[in-house]
């Protein structure tokens, strides 16, 4: 019998989660995109479908505390199939990409510390997807995961221009003092037993979005934990001794909900 190690299971759910999620097309377009501010210079994943003619909505997408490696790519790929421009945004500058806990520790905590100097990067990234002649400028949203998921949320309470924000087992702490009204609709898709959030976290969290009359909803999906979404959250788990696990169920039911979420906020 043949023996499979970790990394070949991996691969495996992930080329066959994202070959049910997505059609191949021949009229995907994925480009690698340099933008800049000041000095420091940004590494971006534009990606979108020529055949659609008409202006359409843009989703900026904002990775994990690993950085820009393959999965927030992917994620993009996935939304250019549902019809948006999807741009996958280096937050980190340089395209700098952790592959040990402790130095994505150190890149996200360096992000979140200077949080001004961290809008002006995402702004600048949601400035290069207005410049596109076939983004609807009045409709840009934009998703997070893990480290990205705390960004697009303080994002939200800064009431920065988008028109919604979707925070995939997301940090819910802020790093922002942001006193309201927002007028950006949140989506947070949370794990029941993520470790990593806990329930004071999400009591908090609750508290804030109703003082600041914040639309909102937060969803706790059972059996879940940090990483939900991403196949390779369990190989990681197992590498570094950390309180992460991929729930494929889970995975798929908070997608369908983001699909949801956008369908609703983009008709408004």
């Amino acid at each position: 019998m043949k023996h499979f190690n970790m990394r070949s299971i991996y691969l495996l759910t992930l080329l066959l989660l994202f070959s049910c999620e997505q059609q191949d097309s021949k009229s995907i377009v994925k480009k690698e995109i340099k933008y800049q501010l000041d000095s420091l210079e940004m590494n971006g994943y534009l990606v979108y479908d020529e055949s659609i003619k008409e202006k359409r909505p843009a989703i900026l997408v904002v990775h994990e505390w690993w950085g820009q490696n393959d999965y927030p790519r992917k994620r993009a790929e996935m939304l250019a199939e549902l019809g948006y421009v999807a741009f996958a945004i280096d937050m980190y500058g340089g395209g700098k990409v952790a592959n040990h806990p402790k130095d994505a520790g150190a890149f996200s905590s360096s992000v979140m510390k200077n949080f001004d100097f961290s809008k002006e990067r995402f702004i600048k990234a949601m400035d290069v997807v207005k410049e596109l002649n076939f983004v609807d400028k009045n409709n840009i949203a934009a998703i997070g995961y893990c480290f990205g998921g705390g960004v697009v949320l303080n994002m939200a309470r800064l009431n920065v221009d988008l028109k919604g924000v979707v925070s995939f087992h997301g940090s819910l702490g802020k790093a922002v003092n942001f006193t309201g009204p927002t007028s950006t609709k949140i989506l947070v898709c949370n794990g029941a037993d993520d470790r990593m959030v806990g329930g004071d976290a999400i009591l908090k969290f609750k508290q804030e979005m109703e003082s600041i009359k914040a639309d909102y909803e937060l969803i706790n999906y059972p059996n879940s934990t940090h990483g939900f979404t991403n196949p390779e959250a369990t190989i990681n788990a197992e590498k570094f001794q950390i309180g992460l696990a991929y729930n494929k169920e889970a995975d798929i039911e908070s997608w369908k909900k983001m699909q949801s979420f956008f369908n609703k906020i983009f008709e408004e």
